[in-house]
Formats: C-alpha cells, structure tokens, sequence
C-alpha cells in the first residue's frame, strides 16, 4: 500500500478498500439509518467508490469496519477545491468518530493534497453531522433547497458547509 492509502488518527484508520470488505460495507449501508441518508444503492456502486480507489477509504477502528469516507477533487485552477462525504454504522454513532474521520480527511486534503478549501452537504436535517462537521472548523454556507431525492421519493433540502485552510480545528474540542 501507497502512504497515501493508510490515514491514521488517534482511533480510527482510514485506508484503502479491499475486496474482502465489500460485504461489511454493503451491510452498513443497509442500515436503517444510513439507508435514510444515503438512499439506494447497488454492490457495484460501493465496490467503485470505495474498494481499490485513490478517493475512498474505508473507515476502521479497533481492527473493525466501521463506514467508508470519500472525497472528490474540483482541479479547474480558478475553483480548485475538494469536497467529502462519509457513512458509518449506527452503532458507532454518537461517539467523535466521524468527526475524527473527516478531520484525518481535511488534514490530508488541505495539507498534503494543497487544497485551501473543502465542502461538504450534509442534509439540511442532519444535525449530529452539522455539529460534527462544525468541529472540524466547517462553516455553514446556506440551505440548498430541494438538494437531494431522499428514499422516500421526496426533495429535501441539504446544507452547504465550507471549511477554508485557516479555519481548520486540527485538534479535538
């Protein structure tokens, strides 16, 4: 494995998917929860964003599987940025832990990959992942309306968040 392929915080790892863990991961995005967030999906879609990729990580903590983190990169020089989005099960929710994985992510991004700036669009709704993102020295942007087609077939509104290289919160708190 490449460096860049393995990211370690305090408790979590994130690195590259393997073959073997496509079917942890299909089985947390069949989690109630995440489902609702996430919508529907197929094994390929998983296996293409997150198994063998340079843009995914799958998330791990104590040898565990945890969710999968991902992160796309605008290169057009005049709007060079990069942008992220995650899962994890619910029974890890609650706990700091994707808040460490998308710390580890920015921390990579605007360090290592030289972004100045990251997104994310949580829904609007999301609360937890607001508050969460919020550490990491995300701000919030504005309301996208009718952003996303959710599970139910409804339009719901997403959040735009925006986190600059000198708002960035590298330590936790």
């Amino acid at each position: 494995m490449a460096e860049s392929d393995v990211l370690v915080g305090e408790r979590i790892v994130l690195r590259a998917g393997r073959p073997e863990d496509l079917a942890r991961l299909i089985e947390i995005r069949r989690e109630p929860d995440v489902l609702r967030r996430w919508g529907e999906f197929d094994s390929e879609e998983i296996s293409r964003d997150f198994i063998g990729t340079t843009g995914g990580f799958v998330v791990e903590c104590d040898g565990e599987v945890i969710g999968a983190i991902q992160f796309y990169e605008e290169s057009e020089p005049m709007y060079r940025h990069a942008g992220m989005d995650l899962f994890l099960t619910a029974a890890r929710h609650g706990l700091g832990l994707g808040t460490e994985a998308v710390r580890i992510l920015a921390r990579h991004l605007l360090f290592e990959r030289d972004h100045h700036r990251l997104t994310i669009d949580p829904a609007a709704d999301n609360g937890a992942a607001i508050r969460s993102y919020e550490k990491v020295g995300f701000r919030r942007v504005g309301v996208m309306r009718q952003y996303e087609r959710g599970p139910d077939g409804v339009w719901h509104d997403g959040l735009l968040m925006d986190l600059l290289r000198e708002d960035f919160k590298d330590a936790p708190g």
